[in-house]
């Protein structure tokens, strides 16, 4: 069976539950093309505006106050960084019930170019108080966070990929876990967090090499979700090292270690450069300092300390 890419499944949910929901609505600045599924199933309810970011969210606030439930999407770097103030006064200051969906997040469009990579949408989202943030791990993680933003209402920034499919790791019941304890791990030692795509399969990798290493994995990525998320890991480890496709400053280790203060986090993530060479995305990752060795010595540092 083929595992949908994070956006597609993103498409393929939200056609889906429009079926049964007649407010729910869908606005791509030009990302869409010919076969996109929603605009098939639902013509009269898909909007393309082309290449103008902060007037489709502009747009999807209106017709949130309308009723209507407002999905819109486009590359991460142009709706959290080129629409950044709609956004602000979107999501945050009038609590619009609107969806954001970024693909290309992180360097995932490669060959792009820098213009087309977003290692800052963290920084930016999490900034911006009242706003849900998730980043989806395989095609189960994002059909469950697509139905939630469907039910809840409430505004959302949920960040993927470009084309990678991964299968979700397992948890019980309809939505995933605060903290899905992927491997539990043994007091005292280190305990991989992994966020993101990329993060996760990295950290699934790391625990192939090491699989007596803790690991948590998070989807929900906002400040409110981040302070739970804390509690529940401080309860049963005190050294982390959190693996994510961002840049240091804002990005998830940086969140958890103003959130722990008692407890030790490292950051592996991509660092300060900017990624000017051309490569395919893990190649471009691996350029930025964010490959499986990094997650490796990162681990091995903590152990070093710990001894």
């Amino acid at each position: 069976m083929t595992v949908l890419s994070g956006r597609d499944a993103y498409r393929d949910e939200l056609t889906r539950l429009a079926e049964t929901d007649p407010a729910i609505v869908c606005l791509e600045a030009d990302l869409g093309g010919k076969g996109h599924p929603f605009q098939t199933a639902h013509p009269d309810r898909f909007f393309n505006i082309g290449i103008a970011e902060g007037a489709m969210v502009d747009m999807a606030t209106g017709l949130a106050a309308a009723g209507y439930k407002p999905f819109v999407s486009t590359f991460a770097p142009f709706a959290a960084l080129r629409a950044a103030e709609s956004l602000k006064l979107t999501l945050g200051y009038l609590g619009a019930g609107v969806t954001v969906v970024a693909p290309y997040a992180g360097v995932s469009g490669a060959w792009f170019g820098t213009t087309h990579h977003c290692l800052e949408d963290l920084a930016v989202l999490r900034s911006i108080p009242g706003v849900t943030i998730a980043a989806p791990y395989g095609e189960a993680e994002m059909r469950a966070v697509i139905r939630t933003a469907v039910e809840s209402g409430r505004p959302h920034y949920i960040r993927t990929g470009r084309n990678a499919g991964y299968t979700s790791l397992p948890w019980d019941g309809e939505e995933p876990p605060l903290v899905n304890w992927d491997h539990p791990g043994e007091p005292g030692g280190p305990c991989l967090v992994s966020v993101g795509e990329e993060g996760t399969r990295l950290a699934l990798a790391a625990r192939e090499v090491r699989p007596e290493t803790a690991h948590a994995h998070l989807v929900r990525l906002d400040h409110a979700h981040l302070a739970l998320a804390a509690a529940e890991l401080a309860q049963r480890h005190s050294h982390f090292v959190v693996v994510e496709e961002h840049r240091a400053e804002g990005g998830v280790a940086e969140a958890l270690a103003l959130l722990l203060p008692q407890c030790r986090v490292t950051g592996v993530n991509t660092g300060h450069d900017w990624p000017v060479q051309g490569g395919d995305h893990h190649e471009v990752m691996g350029q930025l300092g964010l490959d499986l060795p990094a997650v490796l010595s990162a681990l091995n540092l903590h152990a070093a300390l710990s001894a």
